[in-house]
């Protein structure tokens, strides 16, 4: 795998408050690191000879979308087109949560139908995911 032909988005949904968007994006990156820490490059030494961990290799734009949007690409992202992308979702129902546990058992109850996302991370093929969120604008 070649860094240069990754790339990693994040989607948030448009009117979170800025507490609750932080927290999205801060989830969704903790996560594709877990999942894809082949991105992530060494740790490097500043010139006193500090040590500084390693971050990800490449850009990692924070895009925006509507609720009805973000369903769409979620069921988009469950297409065979692109099963070969990480995929990590957050939802309402995640937010809401106050232990994993909790998250485990609510979701279990829950149909994906019902879910209501507020954040997406997508991470692989460069040009699939151009393709999926080259029309979403930047969160600003």
């Amino acid at each position: 795998m070649s860094v240069q032909n990754e790339k990693c988005v994040l989607i948030l949904e448009e009117n979170l408050p800025i507490g609750i968007a932080a927290n999205t994006a801060a989830i969704l990156g903790i996560t594709i690191g877990s999942k894809k820490p082949n991105i992530v490059g060494q740790t490097v030494q500043d010139k006193n000879e500090n040590s500084h961990l390693g971050i990800i290799q490449f850009p990692v734009p924070i895009l925006k979308a509507g609720k009805q949007k973000l369903a769409e690409i979620r069921k988009i992202l469950f297409s065979q087109e692109y099963c070969d992308l990480t995929v990590i979702d957050f939802s309402e129902l995640a937010q809401s949560c106050k232990t994993y546990d909790e998250y485990v058992e609510r979701m279990a109850d829950s149909a994906g139908s019902e879910l209501v996302y507020i954040g997406i991370a997508v991470c692989g093929n460069k040009k699939k995911i151009n393709k999926l969120t080259g029309n979403l604008s930047l969160l600003r």
